[in-house]
């Protein structure tokens, strides 16, 4: 992705305090975009947004997606031309803890989010981020397709799933006789420096790390495909440039790694431990719990063919670059230099 077409475009960003939506919007300022954002208080604390040198440098709302009218005064006041919607209840323990609460986030977030764009004339292209827990998981070995039918089993992924088809609705009641380009990308795990949340492999490998304590590992045999959060950006940012400028490029796109990162939970930690060094190890604890997915891959062969993208780093190297990250903070450094390096590095500038 060229970061050129995003200097002094206007660009809003749902969920921009979330890790995800932190990295987005670091990388949207570096390129020298105008951008706003709208989300609730940083999710953890510590969180990314707040080490990133990010305070300042953007539109900062701190608001509900849940909540109508204060994102659409946004909406009003910025008129941005091009939206990231990242914004969401994203763990699937937390789903089976506040089924309403995950629900109204991510299905009815998305119908605000979609109605302010059916209201704003400003805007000429949407990226919904969902998830690749998306689809009707039959736990087969093979990579699913973007046609293949969408019924996630657990509250977050179910709520994804209808995520999506609000976003298929909105786009041929709405959108298709507009000038209006709207896209879903459908991206696996991703990991990098500055993930704080709870019931995550590679932020609990942190912690425990950090405190020099072994790693406990709940599911080492899930497989899953494990990607640097800079990944699935570099694949929004490029999807959403292209069909603001051809929005037959529009559509519904997996993102994930290429199949030799499909990893097990028990694998990664390895990668973790073995990055790490100082002697870390993990140890398996199977605690009983609500149900997850064991497998689950995508195939990218969409994404692939028609932007002629590929993954940048392995899962090793996306490893090594978290842990990179972390050691720098751990040791108190300077948090906003070590994460432009690191987009500087990803995206070659």
């Amino acid at each position: 992705m060229n970061l050129d077409f995003y200097k002094g475009k206007k660009v809003l960003i749902t969920g921009h305090t979330g890790f995800k939506g932190s990295w987005m919007s670091k990388i949207l300022v570096m390129a020298g975009a105008d951008v706003a954002g709208y989300s609730l208080e940083p999710p953890t604390e510590p969180n990314l947004f707040s080490i990133a040198g990010l305070e300042g440098k953007m539109k900062s709302v701190i608001a509900d997606i849940r909540d109508y009218d204060s994102l659409k005064a946004l909406f009003d006041e910025f008129q941005p031309e091009i939206v990231f919607h990242l914004a969401a209840q994203p763990i699937v323990i937390t789903s089976y803890e506040q089924p309403k609460y995950t629900y109204e986030t991510n299905v009815m977030g998305t119908v605000n989010l979609l109605e302010c764009v059916r209201l704003t004339p400003s805007v000429k292209s949407v990226l919904n981020v969902t998830t690749d827990k998306v689809y009707k998981n039959n736990e087969w070995c093979w990579g699913y397709r973007e046609n293949e039918p969408l019924d996630g089993y657990d509250p977050y992924s179910n709520s994804k799933s209808c995520s999506e088809l609000v976003t298929h609705s909105y786009k041929a009641s709405f959108f298709d006789n507009s000038d209006i380009a709207v896209s879903t990308a459908r991206a696996g795990n991703v990991i990098g420096g500055g993930d704080f949340a709870d019931n995550r492999i590679i932020p609990d490998c942190v912690r425990a790390s950090m405190k020099n304590e072994p790693i406990t590992v709940r599911n080492p045999n899930s497989t899953r495909p494990y990607q640097h959060v800079l990944e699935p950006l570099n694949a929004y940012l490029m999807i959403a440039a292209a069909q603001y400028e051809d929005k037959n490029l529009q559509g519904y796109y997996n993102v994930g790694p290429d199949e030799a990162d499909c990893l097990t939970t028990g694998e990664l930690a390895t990668i973790f431990c073995n990055s790490w060094g100082e002697g870390q190890t993990y140890q398996c604890l199977k605690k009983d719990g609500p149900h997850e997915a064991n497998f689950l891959k995508l195939d990218c062969s969409l994404l692939k063919k028609t932007f002629g993208w590929k993954p940048t780093w392995s899962a090793v190297k996306a490893v090594e670059k978290t842990v990179e990250w972390t050691k720098v903070y751990a040791s108190e450094g300077n948090v906003p230099e070590i994460t432009e390096k690191q987009i500087k590095e990803f995206f070659n500038i």
